[in-house]
C-alpha cells in the first residue's frame, strides 16, 4: 500500500533539541513545541527545563525506550481525537540512537502523518570536522556492548569501503577502540568529545596513537573511522574458488554479483564460467 503525505490531519512531529549548546535549537523547532497539544519526552525533568528556558507550557508524557510499546495506543487515541503530538529526546534527533522508531512507525501505519523537523545529532558535525571522506558513510551507532558480539559486528564492517560513525560512552570507550583496531587494524579516524558544549575536542591519528590517551578523556564521543582502503587484486584467484569465497553468507547470484563487481567484468561473464566448472 502506497502512503503519501501530508495532509492537514493531525501529525506527531519529531523535533530535534540540542545536544549541548542551548542556543542549537531551532526557530521552527521552538515554534512547534508551542503548537502541539502535547509533548512526547524521554526525560520529563530534562524537557522541562527547555521548556522553561523558553517559557512554553505544555503537558509532559514519558516516552523512553522501557515504556515506548506500552504509550502506543495512548498515543493513536490523541490523533484520534484530533490533538496534534511533539517528540523529544534528551539531546539530539529522536530515533538516531534514540527513542521514538515503535511510536513513529505505529502512527504511520494508522495513516496518521509522521513530521521530522531537522536540527541537531551529533554524527554530522563529527563527521563534517573529521577530517575523513565524508561520502559515502554508513552511520552505525553504539555497537554492542558486549565485548564477544561487538566483535562480531565489527567483524561484519571491517571490509566497508564507507567511513563509519560510532557512538560510545565513556567507560566503554578503550575497549571498543581496542576491538576496532584488532578488527580493522590500525587506520585513522577521528575521535569527537563532547560536541557542542564548552570541552568539544578533536583527537585526530590512527587507532593506535590515540588509545594510550583514552584514559584521561571524558565526555560523550563520537567515533568516525576510515574506511576500508586495502586493494585487494583477485587475478590470481579461481573464478569458482572466488565464488564459493562468499557462498556461506549470501546466496550464489548475490556472490556472482560480488564477484563480478570486484573483477570488474560483466556477471554474465561470471555467471557462465562459474556454472561450467563447479
Amino acid at each position: 500500500m502506497i502512503q503519501r503525505s501530508f495532509d492537514n490531519s493531525p501529525s506527531l512531529y519529531l523535533i530535534p533539541t540540542p545536544i549541548g549548546n542551548i542556543d542549537d535549537i531551532t526557530v521552527r523547532s521552538l515554534n512547534t513545541l508551542k503548537m502541539v497539544d502535547e509533548i512526547l519526552c524521554e526525560d520529563t525533568r530534562d524537557t522541562g527545563l527547555l521548556l522553561h528556558k523558553y517559557n512554553i507550557k505544555k503537558k509532559l508524557t514519558s516516552c523512553h525506550e522501557y515504556n515506548e510499546k506500552d504509550i502506543i495506543d495512548y498515543v493513536i487515541k490523541k490523533l484520534d481525537n484530533g490533538k496534534n503530538l511533539g517528540l523529544v529526546t534528551d539531546q539530539g534527533t529522536p530515533i538516531i540512537s534514540d527513542p521514538g522508531y515503535i511510536v513513529s512507525k505505529q502512527v504511520i501505519e494508522k495513516g496518521y502523518n509522521v513530521i521530522s523537523l531537522p536540527g541537531a545529532t551529533a554524527f554530522v558535525p563529527a563527521l563534517t570536522s573529521s577530517g575523513i571522506e565524508p561520502s559515502p558513510f554508513l552511520y552505525y551507532g553504539f555497537l554492542n556492548s558486549k565485548s564477544s558480539k561487538q566483535i562480531q559486528e565489527l567483524t561484519s564492517l571491517k571490509d566497508i569501503k564507507f567511513t563509519i560513525i560510532f557512538y560510545e560512552a565513556v567507560h566503554r570507550l578503550k575497549k571498543t577502540l581496542s576491538n576496532i583496531l584488532d578488527v580493522f587494524g590500525d587506520r585513522n579516524i577521528c575521535l569527537c568529545r563532547e560536541l557542542t558544549k564548552i570541552y568539544e575536542e578533536y583527537i585526530r591519528g590512527r587507532i593506535s596513537e590515540i588509545i594510550p590517551i583514552v584514559d584521561d578523556l571524558k565526555g560523550e564521543f563520537v567515533i568516525v573511522v576510515e574506511g576500508n582502503k586495502e586493494v585487494i587484486d583477485y587475478s590470481n584467484l579461481d573464478i569458482v574458488d572466488h565464488v564459493k569465497m562468499y557462498l556461506d553468507e549470501m546466496s550464489e547470484m548475490k556472490a556472482i554479483k560480488q564477484v563480478a563487481k570486484e573483477r570488474r567484468v560483466a556477471k554474465s561473464i561470471i555467471y557462465n564460467e562459474y556454472h561450467k566448472r563447479k
